[in-house]
């Protein structure tokens, strides 16, 4: 994305360049009422609000709705969403297989094996969350996985659901603002002019300060707020245990991606290796993973029982019920609402973009606010803030916000690595964290489907994103450093302080 407009293709609305904001004001109006103050955590719910947003806007566009409905289109296109999606496809299909497999079951195992309480676990699983998204470089494939996985084993030994969903996605924010494999990462780097190595190596001193803090918070915390214990979703003895050998599974994809393969090989490779586990040591039956439910009137249905390997995965159901079904059906599908929500709300802020209105937001900070070193700092860490609010894949609001970063940084002369940590911080920060955001909605995609998939676990244990916030310790805490960092001085370099080496790129 540019921030800058075409005089071609440049939207003019009544109201000026603020009304280009109207559909994401009006949708995340509709979050708070949906999510906030009715309680309804529903993301086809939200579609309806972006949707009724789109359809406000265009009743304030000067001239032609053409160029808007074009422009709509042309942000469905762009390709931090199609990254974000692609993720959370193969995320979900790899938890949903590893799931299948008694990988919740050998993780209740090891928790009472080794006496790990309802009150440390969230904050082991702070930890946790925090290798894996530093692994494999996607917070949003980590909340998918963690909260798929590790969450129902938490709530069945009696952790608070609301704390350990936070827990896991500050591991998500830890990983996607550190891993050097992470597409805010990469971008932060690439768009202030700085390597990625030196990216990374430059922001450890920011991102360890507010993990500690957030462990702490963690430990302290979950003394206090704790859920019920399942006693029923641990069935204990070693074949409970057993699901724990998907901890290779996982094993090779952090591996994988640690070694610079893409993100979609290093998790296809898990995929592949969990599957045959799970056929191999039997901890799943074929059609758990991949069946095809077919009427048994069928006389094709009826011939595969002849059929060795089809005949495992093709099973007779009654007319009319006839479907697709397993983990891989089931890993991917559940994600296609908020794939939807994704596309129009890159595109709604496509039309703020092209409609002047980042324009707007970032002449008033550089010509109002930004008249020193210390507030100009301070502008870019609200500057992401606000951003971010209104963009909320992480990756498309750090694009759309990197020109006002480099610009006033170089008004200020501030070190390319000093722009790229304070632009991904925040940017990595308040995508898991404001109830809309789209790593936090990723999360409690994966955690809607869990009642279907245990006896045990109920609807009362689905946390609403409205809740959750309050506890993605690690996020608040990474901007209130960088708060700090801005008007202390911590950590500040100039360009004179070092030179970045070439900029590495993707």
């Amino acid at each position: 994305m540019s921030t800058s407009t075409d005089e071609s293709t440049a939207l003019r609305f009544y109201g000026g360049r603020a009304a280009s904001a109207i559909p994401i004001a009006f949708f995340i109006l509709w979050a708070i009422v949906q999510s906030g103050l009715l309680g309804i955590g529903d993301t086809s719910g939200l579609i309806v609000g972006i949707l009724v947003g789109l359809i406000v806007g265009m009743f304030f566009v000067r001239g032609s709705w053409k160029t808007y409905a074009d422009i709509l289109f042309d942000g469905m296109t762009q390709r931090v969403a199609a990254t974000a999606i692609v993720a959370w496809l193969w995320a979900g299909m790899f938890a949903e297989t590893i799931q299948v497999g008694g990988f919740v079951d050998g993780l209740v195992w090891a928790a009472e094996a080794v006496r790990v309480g309802a009150a440390l676990f969230p904050a082991i699983t702070f930890i946790l969350a925090a290798l894996l998204a530093t692994g494999i470089g996607t917070g949003y494939g980590t909340a998918i996985a963690f909260t798929a996985l590790v969450f129902p084993a938490g709530v069945a030994v009696g952790a608070s659901p609301i704390l350990l969903f936070g827990a896991i996605l500050s591991g998500a924010v830890f990983g996607d603002n550190l891993a050097p494999v992470s597409d805010t990462t990469i971008v932060s780097a690439v768009t202030q002019d700085a390597d990625i190595g030196g990216v990374v190596a430059s922001r450890f001193k920011y991102a360890i300060v507010a993990a500690v803090f957030a462990f702490a918070a963690y430990l302290i915390v979950g003394q206090t707020m704790q859920g019920t214990s399942v006693a029923a979703a641990s069935t204990g003895g070693e074949g409970t245990a057993l699901g724990l050998v998907h901890l290779a599974s996982i094993a090779v994809v952090i591996v994988t991606a640690v070694r610079g393969r893409h993100i979609v090989e290093a998790i296809s490779w898990g995929i592949v290796l969990s599957v045959v586990l799970n056929l191999v040591l039997g901890l799943s039956e074929a059609s758990a993973i991949l069946a095809f439910e077919g009427s048994r009137e069928s006389a094709l249905v009826q011939s595969m029982d002849a059929v060795p390997i089809l005949g495992a995965l093709v099973v007779p159901v009654d007319p009319g019920s006839a479907t697709v079904s397993g983990s891989l059906y089931t890993g991917a599908v559940g994600f296609f609402p908020l794939i939807v929500l994704v596309l129009l709300i890159v595109a709604a802020a496509q039309l703020m973009q092209r409609g002047g209105g980042f324009d707007a937001i970032q002449e008033f900070l550089l010509e109002r606010v930004a008249t020193s070193v210390r507030r100009a700092e301070t502008t870019m860490v609200l500057g992401t803030a606000i951003v971010n609010a209104m963009i909320t894949i992480n990756t498309a609001a750090e694009i759309a916000i990197a020109p006002y970063i480099k610009t006033l940084g170089r008004r200020f002369n501030i070190n390319g690595y000093r722009r790229a940590n304070i632009l991904d911080a925040n940017t990595a920060a308040l995508g898991y964290i404001f109830p809309w955001g789209g790593g936090l909605l990723a999360g409690y995609s994966a955690m809607q489907r869990l009642p279907e998939q245990y006896e045990w676990f109920t609807q009362a244990m689905v946390v609403n994103p409205a809740s959750v916030f309050p506890f993605v310790f690690h996020g608040w805490f990474l901007v209130a450093v960088f708060l700090l960092a801005a008007w202390t001085g911590y950590g500040r370099e100039y360009v004179s302080d070092r030179a970045s080496e070439e900029v590495s790129r993707v």
